[in-house]
């Protein structure tokens, strides 16, 4: 007796088809090529999650960076005074009050420059 495995074989095909929807063309369409370009699509969204979390940081030392200047000090000083003065502080949070409460970044500003 021959076995097609046809139900399962059917199933993994419209779930990828159905992954593939709103492609171009016959990536969207065709089997073979919605195979190739679905693998390809979560590779690129593997990579795109890890790429979001940097160009985050990267905004947020861009900010840090901007009220320090404002300040006439730059990132590097200021990283370095809040470490040494023993405020533990993440970039987020750091961002979010140069860019919200100018003040407390102030403040903060000024904890640093005494620690160096």
């Amino acid at each position: 007796m021959r076995v097609k495995n046809a139900v399962a074989s059917r199933r993994r095909r419209k779930k990828v088809l159905k992954q593939a929807r709103g492609f171009q063309g016959p990536r969207g369409k065709l089997i073979r090529q919605a195979f190739g370009a679905v693998d390809r699509a979560m590779a690129m969204a593997y990579v795109g999650r890890k790429q979001k979390k940097q160009q985050y940081r990267r905004l947020w030392t861009v900010r840090i960076n901007a009220a320090c200047r404002a300040a006439d000090w730059n990132y590097s000083c200021f990283i370095n005074g809040l470490k040494k003065a023993g405020i533990e502080i993440n970039r987020k949070w750091l961002a979010d009050l140069a860019v919200n409460d100018a003040d407390a970044f102030s403040k903060l500003i000024e904890t640093a420059k005494a620690a160096v």
